[in-house]
């Protein structure tokens, strides 16, 4: 009896076994892929919050543009449907100001004063003194 169900049905169930297996891995690939891209986009959506931040609500400081940030981040997150910890977000949103604060101060320290008096271009220097 054992035998002719194994013969019958053996095959099924191991076919049955391995999809069940691959099935969970797949499932367990998809969450660690999904966590992955909702990090990233949880990035994305906190320089854009910082940069509008900056540009639309320029005469705010510290602790007033932090809150506009968290509350567009927040906005931006519950539209795509992210879970989100509003600890968490504070954190990447001050990571997301420091990197731009960098950004901004590396490319100010590479621009060189022009002093009166320097060799601009010939257009420039001819310009200056009036020699068009």
């Amino acid at each position: 009896m054992f035998e002719f169900f194994v013969t019958t049905y053996g095959s099924e169930i191991i076919g049955l076994l391995i999809l069940s297996v691959f099935g969970c891995l797949g499932y367990a690939a998809k969450q660690i892929c999904q966590r992955f891209l909702d990090d990233e986009t949880k990035w994305t959506i906190a320089m854009t919050a910082v940069r509008f931040v900056e540009q639309c609500w320029n005469t705010l400081h510290g602790a007033d543009k932090l809150a506009k940030a968290l509350e567009t981040a927040e906005l931006l997150l519950k539209k795509k449907g992210i879970d989100f910890d509003a600890e968490e977000m504070m954190y990447i949103i001050e990571a997301a100001v420091k990197e731009m604060n960098d950004v901004f101060n590396k490319t100010t320290e590479q621009q060189l004063p022009i002093k009166a008096g320097d060799y601009v271009g010939p257009n420039c220097s001819d310009d200056v003194k009036g020699n068009t």
